[in-house]
């Protein structure tokens, strides 16, 4: 008889999840052209809420939001420049996945050159150093007598 609140407890989440899904309605496009045209804008566009996956592939609330927008924009005849612009004022250029060089994103193009250098330095240091001690290591190693 304890078992079942338990048992209830653990499925709870599992059902609400399934009522989610069963509420999101399909988007339904007029040609397979627009469908194409609605995945790869999703796909360049970032999920805000997730960080690590683009709209197309999230299952966040506001990233559900956000395809239906882009949909109706869409539908409305609406460019994908009009359409990022649109988002790119509303959440910032962190919305893209390649963000503009500007002077607001330059440590997101320069980090990483940046980073590799810094890590080419270390392996270059690491390994001049690993060649010199050797003969260190080598005169420590003779016994008196070969000294």
């Amino acid at each position: 008889m304890s078992r079942l609140p338990v048992l209830a407890a653990l499925l709870l989440p599992l059902l609400a999840h399934g009522q989610l899904q069963v509420n999101q309605e399909p988007l339904v496009f007029d040609d397979p052209e627009q469908q194409a045209r609605f995945t790869r804008l999703t796909e360049e566009l970032r999920c805000l809420v997730c960080q690590n996956q683009n709209l197309a592939d999230s299952d966040a609330p506001l990233a559900h939001d956000l395809r239906d927008e882009i949909f109706e924009m869409m539908q409305a005849g609406r460019s994908d420049e009009e359409i990022k612009q649109f988002l790119i004022e509303r959440y910032g250029d962190f919305v893209l996945y390649r963000p503009p060089l500007k002077g607001n994103t330059m440590v997101l193009w320069v980090a990483p050159v940046l980073m590799l250098l810094v890590g080419a330095g270390v392996v270059g240091f690491s390994i001049s150093r690993r060649r010199r001690l050797p003969d260190a290591a080598a005169g420590d190693a003779q016994t008196g007598d070969e000294r």
